[in-house]
């Protein structure tokens, strides 16, 4: 008697060539990143160091001073786009790794200030005043650049890489995975408050001098780490565009859209998730290094959760899963808050509040979308 059982047979797929990598950029594209590039690491400075105060093209020190501050923005909303526009991870958490590669490099700027300080002692002022006789262990190598630039990249690396291996082995994620990171970089805050952590306390770090050997307040020096927000930036761009027009990219919206789809087909997305959130993390923490010299100070207060918020609110309102949308999102939200702030500071919160319910209901694709929108209604 024969076995009437259906036999089941292996499924082979057919051996498809992968699809093809689209441009980087558009010529569009490039043309306006050329642009940008001209203007940011050539006009401006040029202007700014080759012109009299008196001249009408003079660029002065505060606009200087305020475009780097909000080119270090535009790099953590590119640096969030990545993890949550195309890996639908939003971190609530971002503005401690901001902070983090800002105290990184603020203890370089701390030991730079030498005998300089008002205590004219080689520790820093704080900790003079602190009755500390010595400097910690954790501080050591610090007043070499080189090391600074390392703990940079390794203290936010390593963080970032343990928080999100054990969160994303155990699939936290959503509101769930939003939570922990608001509840990690608020008890990094109260313990930076601490004096006793030997990070300056409430007032932090602030009094720099020199970089290198060059006064931190000169216009030279101003106008130089301008143009390297604005390269960091360029480059930013550039390698999150990169990762997400390719394959890695491709299986990280997968992974956004259907991550158990994506598990199904062989794909591990706990190591696509933790290497998108650790290069995340890297990219903040680069621009809370060039954010400190520029601002002269830094606190526990960058911590704040309240801080973390806004970085979501700019790429929400430039739009999400775009990467040149956060970036004039970070603009736009940052510029509107430097003039609210000093014309009608007691309305900004009602402002932002407004800007992001707004943008949420009749933009939820950002400011961006609305060029699509304008293609389309003249397609029509």
């Amino acid at each position: 008697m024969s076995d009437s059982r259906p036999v089941s047979l292996p499924i082979v797929l057919p051996d498809l060539p992968p699809p093809p990598r689209p441009a980087l950029l558009t010529r569009m594209g490039w043309t306006g990143l050329a642009l940008f590039a001209l203007l940011a690491v050539v006009v401006i400075p040029a202007l700014h160091l080759g012109t009299a105060p008196s001249h009408p093209l003079h660029v002065s020190g505060y606009a200087v001073t305020l475009g780097g501050k909000i080119l270090c923005y535009a790099i953590v909303a590119v640096a969030m786009d990545l993890i949550w526009g195309f890996a639908g991870i939003l971190s609530l958490g971002h503005g401690l790794f901001f902070a983090l590669g800002g105290y990184a490099f603020g203890m370089y700027l701390m030991r730079a200030i030498g005998t300089d300080g008002v205590y004219q002692s080689e520790l820093p002022d704080f900790m003079v005043f602190l009755n500390w006789k010595e400097l910690p262990w954790y501080w050591s190598g610090s007043d070499h650049l080189g090391v600074a630039l390392a703990l940079v990249l390794l203290v936010p690396g390593i963080l970032a890489f343990v928080f999100g291996y054990f969160a994303f082995r155990s699939r936290i994620k959503g509101v769930y995975f939003s939570i922990i990171t608001q509840a990690l970089t608020y008890a990094f805050m109260l313990l930076f408050f601490r004096n006793e952590t030997g990070f300056g306390g409430n007032n932090g770090f602030t009094d720099f001098k020199r970089i290198l050997g060059f006064s931190i307040t000169t216009p030279e020096m101003r106008a130089t780490l301008f143009a390297l927000s604005a390269a960091m930036l360029i480059a930013c761009l550039l390698l999150c565009r990169h990762l997400v027009t390719g394959k890695f990219g491709r299986v990280l919206t997968a992974i956004r859209d259907a991550e158990s789809r994506v598990m199904f087909i062989g794909y591990q997305p706990l190591w696509y998730k933790l290497f998108a959130w650790t290069l995340s993390a890297l990219m903040t923490a680069v621009a809370g290094a060039l954010y400190v010299p520029q601002v002269g100070i830094i606190n526990p207060g960058e911590m704040s959760p309240a801080n973390s918020i806004e970085i979501a609110i700019w790429v929400a309102v430039g739009g999400r899963g775009t990467l040149i949308g956060p970036i004039i999102g970070a603009f736009a939200v940052n510029l509107s808050k430097s003039w609210f702030t000093v014309s009608f500071p007691e309305y900004w919160l009602f402002f932002l509040g407004l800007l992001f319910v707004t943008v949420t209901l009749w933009l939820p694709g950002g400011v961006v979308s609305l060029w699509s929108r304008l293609n389309g209604d003249k397609t029509s």
